[in-house]
């Protein structure tokens, strides 16, 4: 049985004045795991709380109630210092926009996290990133002069460069086209196959989420249903049946693990 890397439980949402006709809950008493060394695909319609899951569960939002724990650390219960602290040394992101400085070479972007953290990064350890996303001729370019799948690249080596626990993407190849979507896509899938990091992606598409181990399907800020194994037919299909469906939660005892 896998250790979860990332455990929710009864976490809840809500943005708002507080007052039921005006307060929105965009996660209501969600309960998940995120086994270590796996990657989880995470769908639903607009509006089902697929990103703000993630950034409860990254310590970018903190829950209105329910418990989120990172490798065993309570991030409800840290301070903001805290929270900063876990999500520079423990934690990767990428994102659709590539967030990178255009002013910066590319080997100077991938620094930046470590450099803005008061350490000397190691041009051995950037080299090595670098080298891992297939970008090591490319580590004194600049932004302007890379690909769209050559900039996400950078992102994704940035967001290795403190070896993170777990890596969060936020439609990491919504702005790419097809053939570089699925260089960035196999990048990530070798993260836990050869790595054995744990990856979370929130997409839209079923061609991406057919790279995860398992989809979770997110409708009005409950999980409604998982598909393990998931083909890009099959995802395509339970995503058709969202609208009608009756949306369910996974309570603790029938939590993956």
């Amino acid at each position: 049985m896998n250790i979860d890397a990332i455990q929710l439980r009864s976490v809840t949402r809500k943005f708002g004045t507080g007052r039921t006709e005006e307060a929105v809950t965009a996660l209501d008493s969600v309960t998940l795991g995120f086994p270590r060394g796996t990657f989880t695909a995470v769908m639903g319609p607009s509006g089902s709380g697929k990103s703000t899951l993630l950034q409860c569960a990254a310590g970018l939002e903190r829950p209105t109630s329910g418990s989120v724990r990172i490798g065993g650390t309570e991030l409800t219960a840290l301070s903001e210092r805290g929270l900063t602290l876990l999500r520079r040394d423990r934690v990767g992101f990428v994102f659709q926009a590539f967030n990178l400085l255009p002013s910066l070479t590319a080997e100077q972007n991938v620094a930046l996290p470590l450099r803005l953290a008061g350490r000397r990064p190691a041009k051995s350890r950037i080299r090595e990133v670098l080298t891992q996303v297939g970008l090591a001729d490319r580590a004194r370019h600049r932004p302007p002069e890379l690909s769209g799948g050559q900039q996400q690249r950078v992102a994704l080596a940035r967001a290795l460069i403190t070896r993170p626990e777990v890596l969060f993407a936020d439609e990491p190849t919504g702005a790419l086209d097809s053939r570089t979507g699925h260089e960035v896509l196999r990048l990530l899938r070798a993260m836990v196959d050869t790595d054995g990091r744990t990856v979370v992606m929130v997409t839209h598409d079923p061609v991406a989420a057919s790279y995860a181990d398992r989809v979770v399907l997110l409708v009005d800020g409950r999980v409604h249903d998982e598909v393990a194994a998931p083909s890009a037919q099959t995802v395509a299909a339970r995503l058709a049946t969202l609208e009608t469906a009756r949306p369910i939660n996974f309570r603790p005892e029938s939590a993956p693990c």
